[in-house]
């Protein structure tokens, strides 16, 4: 086996960081912070917005799919789609991990909490990105301007810096034979 072979051979995730002039950015803590964050804002929109709000669980994944399936995906906006729904999953989680990537030029892994505020300050900016900027080419994102999109942004943030946090500082996800 060649040198280069075995060196792909034996990538882990764990391993994997980029670096950047004046950041060290670690790939695990970037996957399980979008994949947490995202979760948690997927579960607090699907369980509030029906709640609170009365409107159909299946309406944002819906607005989520219509992003690469077209407007045709919103009709009817109330009614479960498979199609859909797995659409909507795909462009969320994608997004999830680009803002996570983004969001780890801001938090450094340092402190829970500054890193855990720095990521409420980023759900806030991404709610205003997702909801004011991204409607020139999304126009039925206007419609889900609302307290509980608000909150899931804010959970969102918080969550994902919490968990840069926890995984960029090892505090989670290391074994002794895992280090960075």
């Amino acid at each position: 086996m060649s040198r280069f072979s075995e060196r792909i051979h034996h990538l882990h995730l764990q391993d994997m960081h980029w670096a950047v002039p004046g950041s060290h950015i670690s790939a695990r803590a970037v996957l399980w912070a979008g994949l947490a964050s995202g979760f948690v804002f997927l579960a607090l929109m699907g369980i509030m917005m029906p709640l609170f709000l009365g409107t159909s669980p299946w309406a944002a994944p819906r607005m989520i799919a219509a992003i690469t399936q077209g407007s045709g995906a919103l009709s009817p906006i109330d009614a479960f789609d498979l199609g859909a729904v797995l659409a909507s999953l795909v462009v969320h989680f994608t997004l999830s991990m680009v803002y996570a990537l983004v969001f780890a030029f801001i938090g450094k892994g340092h402190s829970m909490a500054a890193d855990a505020l720095a990521g409420v300050a980023f759900g806030l900016a991404v709610y205003v990105v997702n909801f004011y900027l991204f409607t020139a080419l999304f126009p039925w994102f206007a419609q889900m301007r609302n307290w509980v999109a608000v909150v899931s942004h804010v959970a969102y943030g918080g969550v994902l810096g919490v968990t840069y946090a926890a995984y960029a500082s090892g505090r989670l996800g290391h074994h002794p034979a895992m280090q960075d």
